[in-house]
């Protein structure tokens, strides 16, 4: 399967248009790339009491989920920003997953066997970095070490 990032990181653009985060005013959108070709997105989605908020990988890897395609990932691509006047997510800066969004991606990673890309990405512009997950999270705690994977 030929992975398109520039696709992805647009999906997750589009995503991030749907962020609910009116307490970090920080737009966040992921997409997930599946075997078949399908493109399931996220956007972080805050609450009121912080500790509850969602973030977009996590939002859209639990689509996923619930769809019962966790096996079938097989890349991820996730943008973020601050929001502007309009509330859409602005800026140049990648951004990369959190600490937990990476063991939550982990989790699809070792399920579904691949040492998932994921494509870090700016709100506006080119910029772009690539990274394995492991390279992400090396030495990773997740179904594998409890026989599962």
């Amino acid at each position: 399967m030929r992975i398109d990032p520039s696709a992805l990181i647009a999906a997750a653009r589009a995503a991030a248009r749907h962020a609910h985060a009116p307490y970090s005013r920080f737009a966040v959108g992921a997409a997930v790339l599946l075997a078949d070709g399908t493109v399931v997105t996220g956007a972080n989605f805050e609450n009121a009491s912080y500790g509850l908020s969602l973030c977009a990988e996590t939002v859209a890897l639990a689509t996923v989920s619930a769809r019962g395609q966790l096996r079938e990932v097989v890349a991820l691509a996730v943008i973020g920003g601050g929001m502007d006047a309009a509330g859409v997510a602005a800026g140049t800066a990648v951004v990369n997953p959190c600490g937990r969004c990476r063991q939550i991606i982990n989790e699809a990673a070792q399920l579904s066997g691949r040492d998932l890309p994921v494509f870090c990405g700016a709100a506006e512009g080119d910029a772009m970095r690539t990274y394995k997950l492991s390279d992400l999270l090396p030495d990773a705690f997740g179904p594998k070490d409890l026989g599962i994977a």
